[in-house]
């Protein structure tokens, strides 16, 4: 039986697979789906897989890394190429991958088939054998690519037109904090959603990438802000094959750095141009107050003086008086709110087109021009000031001393009316303060009296001129004298200079420090045969917060002591209120460590400092010494001053020694010693001797003790 022969479908059929199987070319068909639907022969020989393992897989797993994508665009483009049912494609370059892993570089040409089970894609793949050293060239370009892609400080995310992840470098995952197991999981949806996770404005990042992809060959460059406050600029590109858009190309660059860089220096010129402004205000103006400052001052009067054109012109230089004491006592800040008050003050004093500047410290000058009158101005300020003012729940009254300097005929310099202003006010202080007077000529021989008691001072303190006198201190109850205060005294040219005109002098020249120092080593000398007669005997001597302020004075006052064979118990210190209330905390130590090797500390010139009574128990006093201001309101001894009376009782109940100084008659004596006051000091009882006329000071003190006690039993 002879076999039947074949149909004719069938053996076009085979010969179609025949020749299918017989062309050189690899050819193989795939699906709308990418999936491999046919290959032929030379498919398994230049992939090395076998028919069965291809069919039914995704086409992507013959194609090398990077040349992946672009499936659906190629589909795309073929069918909207022609009508006809096979429209040929342009063939392009690629790079297979073989079952061993090795790739290969090929041309491959497309074309669209459509059948009964719908359109399919039909891909020629050539293997270009014959280009090995091309292949080698471009290999190697790949892998300078890798390798400049590796080490660029970009991250690097590239996307296939699909929207699946196609790359990324090591970079681009450490810039967004990409857990290695996320991205080896490949879950491209979940890499998304982390890296939206961080930004700030996760919606206008999603919206500029569906716009890209709207715009496959747009181009795009905007910033990323994120939730931690970095920033990073985003750059896109699309990835071509030839003219083919296969996927786009993403760069992203941290620039925070920059930008902080950049708001660093944005800041700084902000800061730059607040300071130039502040220091246009400060070449100008007085920071505290205000007030025009030394510089603008010092313009204008040079302006006026040379503009004025007949018009007088008149400069009126003030400085607050014992101004140093609001600061001691009641601290810095309540002194800058003295000072802003009187500015305030001296403004409304004046007209709006005058001037009032503050030349530093509490010095402050006002310039009239045109005035007819600047006395009544003087006048006005000298009043204002002179009202209370309340600052930090204290009661202040302002007092100043004024000077007038005035400009009429004559062309003076504008140093020169200022200088004549400083001499005119250094008068009114020097007649008492709280006032103001004109400058005269005659006023010039004062202040050159000034600058030669400086220097006869320096002269003096050099050649150690400076002789100490002592006035007794006499105890009621004891009936004798127990304590000698030190007074420095100054002869010069024959002629006793007061301590009220050296002693201002040698504070304010700095040569108190070396006067205190030899008047020291000169008593301790002379006292100390008189001190070891009794525990009870003391020796006074006068401290101010210029020699504390020493950080050797402690040290040296001690050394003094010991080398002298004296008692620390006998020496009493004797300060005013002031030095309590420094700002340098050095001079209440030195204090403490005096007290503490036993030397007393006595309160000098009590009630007269700003302080009140109540502050006293705050004080490291052993001591107070009241004033003879409160003394002298004794006259006939039947007056009644509770003053006195609660000052002593006071200083009792918190352990304190009083003593009452400038004693001058019997009935101020008796007074005190009734109100049971220790020790009683004045020219009553002696004069201030040197120390050859000690003998007699001790017996005449005595006679004036015993005749006081007579005068009380017969009252």
């Amino acid at each position: 039986m002879t076999a039947a022969s074949p149909r004719p479908e069938e053996a076009m059929a085979g010969s179609y697979a025949a020749l299918f199987d017989s062309l050189p070319d690899a050819v193989l068909v795939v699906g709308s789906d990418g999936v491999i639907t046919q290959v032929n022969a030379a498919v398994e020989r230049l992939f090395g897989y076998g028919k069965l393992q291809l069919v039914g897989q995704d086409h992507r797993m013959l194609l090398a890394e990077g040349y992946r994508s672009g499936f659906d665009r190629l589909f795309a483009a073929l069918r909207n190429a022609s009508g006809d049912t096979a429209a040929a494609q342009t063939p392009f370059e690629s790079y297979g991958l073989r079952s061993d892993g090795t790739e290969f570089h090929g041309e491959v040409a497309c074309s669209l088939l459509d059948s009964d089970g719908g359109p399919s894609l039909v891909a020629s793949v050539r293997a270009t054998f014959h280009r090995q050293e091309a292949d080698a060239e471009l290999r190697e370009a790949m892998s300078l690519l890798s390798a400049t892609l590796e080490s660029t400080a970009d991250g690097i995310l590239v996307v296939g037109v699909d929207g699946k992840i196609a790359g990324i470098n090591e970079q681009f995952t450490k810039m967004w904090g990409i857990p290695r197991e996320l991205m080896a999981a490949g879950d491209d949806a979940a890499v998304i959603d982390f890296v939206l996770g961080q930004l700030s404005h996760p919606e206008s990042f999603l919206d500029k990438v569906n716009e890209l992809y709207a715009h496959p060959t747009a181009e795009s460059h905007d910033t990323l802000e994120f939730l931690d406050g970095r920033t990073f600029e985003r750059y896109s590109r699309p990835q071509r094959v030839g003219n083919l858009v296969v996927g786009r190309v993403w760069s992203f660059r941290d620039v925070t750095p920059r930008r902080r860089a950049q708001e660093q220096a944005r800041q700084a010129m902000a800061d730059l141009a607040e300071q130039a402004e502040q220091l246009k205000a400060m070449a100008f103006q007085d920071p505290l107050t205000g007030l025009a400052n030394r510089k603008l001052f010092h313009d204008q009067l040079s302006e006026a003086l040379h503009g004025r054109s007949g018009t007088a012109v008149d400069v009126l230089l003030l400085d607050l008086d014992d101004f140093k004491e609001v600061n001691d006592i009641l601290g810095h800040a309540a002194g800058d709110q003295m000072l802003v008050e009187v500015a305030r003050r001296l403004r409304a004093c004046v007209r709006p087109d005058d001037t009032v500047a503050r030349l530093g410290g509490d010095e402050f000058v006002v310039l009239l021009t045109g005035s007819t009158d600047a006395e009544s101005v003087a006048e006005r300020i000298v009043q204002s000031l002179n009202v209370p003012v309340w600052i930090e729940g204290s009661m202040l009254r302002p007092s100043l001393s004024l000077g007038i300097a005035s400009l009429c005929a004559e062309a003076v310099a504008a140093s020169e009316l200022l200088r004549r202003a400083d001499v005119a006010m250094y008068a009114a202080k020097a007649a008492g303060k709280n006032r103001y007077m004109r400058f005269k000529p005659e006023m010039m021989t004062a202040l050159v009296q000034r600058t030669d008691m400086e220097a006869g001072l320096r002269l003096a303190v050099d050649n150690d001129e400076i002789r100490v006198s002592y006035q007794p201190v006499v105890s009621p109850h004891l009936g004798e004298v127990v304590q000698f205060e030190a007074l420095a005294r100054w002869e010069r040219d024959g002629r006793n200079v007061p301590p009220s005109q050296f002693i201002p002098t040698a504070e304010r020249s700095g040569l108190i420090s070396a006067i205190g120092l030899q008047m020291m080593r000169e008593s301790f000398t002379q006292l100390v045969p008189w001190l070891t007669g009794g525990a009870e005997r003391s020796l006074a001597v006068n401290v101010s917060g210029v020699q504390l302020r020493d950080r050797d004075f402690a040290g040296n006052v001690l050394g003094m002591a010991e080398s002298h064979g004296m008692d620390p118990g006998q020496l009493v210190l004797e300060v005013t209120e002031s030095v309590f209330f420094d700002a340098d905390d050095h001079v209440i130590s030195q204090l403490a460590s005096l007290r503490s090797a036993g030397v007393r500390v006595a309160l000098d010139d009590f009630g007269t400092g700003y302080s009140s009574l109540g502050r006293l128990q705050d004080l490291p006093v052993d001591a107070v010494k009241i004033d003879q201001s409160f003394v002298s309101m004794v006259r006939t001894g039947a007056e009644k001053l509770p003053i006195l009376s609660s000052m002593i009782n006071m200083a009792h109940s918190l352990g304190l020694g009083v003593t009452a100084e400038g004693i001058e008659t019997s009935a101020q004596a008796a007074y005190l010693m009734d109100l049971q006051c220790d020790a009683l000091q004045g020219y009553l009882f002696s004069v201030p001797e040197s120390e050859a006329g000690l003998d007699q000071t001790i017996s005449r003190s005595a006679e004036a003790l015993q005749a006081l006690e007579g005068l009380r039993l017969r009252r």
